[in-house]
């Protein structure tokens, strides 16, 4: 029995994966990044498609998510520092609430626009596997590079790189 019991617990493991369902491959680097329509946390629309001729970096979070409290600072300083270039950055909140993430977004002091995903679509067209994961939209709305992971200053520059005009 005790040398059955790793097998059955691992089985159940496997199928609890299997109806859940893991995240397809997503969006890869030179595809067109799939378009989506969500809801901001104020209610007002946020669609990708409306940002195209923008450079955009599409952060995938939840407020739980510690990396993401690392991240956010990194984030709001890029913004800051190419906003004259057009950057864009998007937050798309995944497997958190609201509230939450509007209290994360204020004590952070984010000046991006976040949105719910609440039936999760748009991180299974993404490909998500779980927060933070960031992307990197060029002007034609190309995917130009993905972070899977927490951003570090040096990533961050090496993605927008990908997605900024040279100067």
């Amino acid at each position: 029995m005790a040398a059955t019991l790793p097998l059955l617990l691992l089985a159940l493991w496997g199928a609890s994966l299997a109806t859940r369902g893991l995240p397809a491959a997503g969006a890869q680097v030179g595809d067109m990044a799939p378009t989506f329509a969500l809801a901001d946390l104020d209610g007002n629309p946020l669609r990708l498609a409306d940002l195209r001729g923008r450079p955009v970096v599409l952060n995938f979070w939840a407020s739980w998510c510690g990396p993401c409290v690392e991240e956010f600072p990194i984030l709001q300083r890029a913004l800051a520092r190419h906003r004259a270039a057009g950057l864009v950055v998007v937050g798309v909140v995944v497997r958190d609430n609201s509230e939450a993430a509007r209290d994360f977004m204020a004590r952070m002091g984010a000046s991006w626009p976040a949105a719910m995903d609440p039936s999760e679509d748009v991180a299974r067209r993404f490909g998500i596997y779980a927060p933070p994961e960031t992307f990197f939209i060029d002007p034609q709305g190309v995917v130009a590079g993905r972070q899977i992971g927490q951003l570090t200053v040096a990533d961050l520059d090496r993605q927008l790189a990908l997605i900024l005009d040279k100067e």
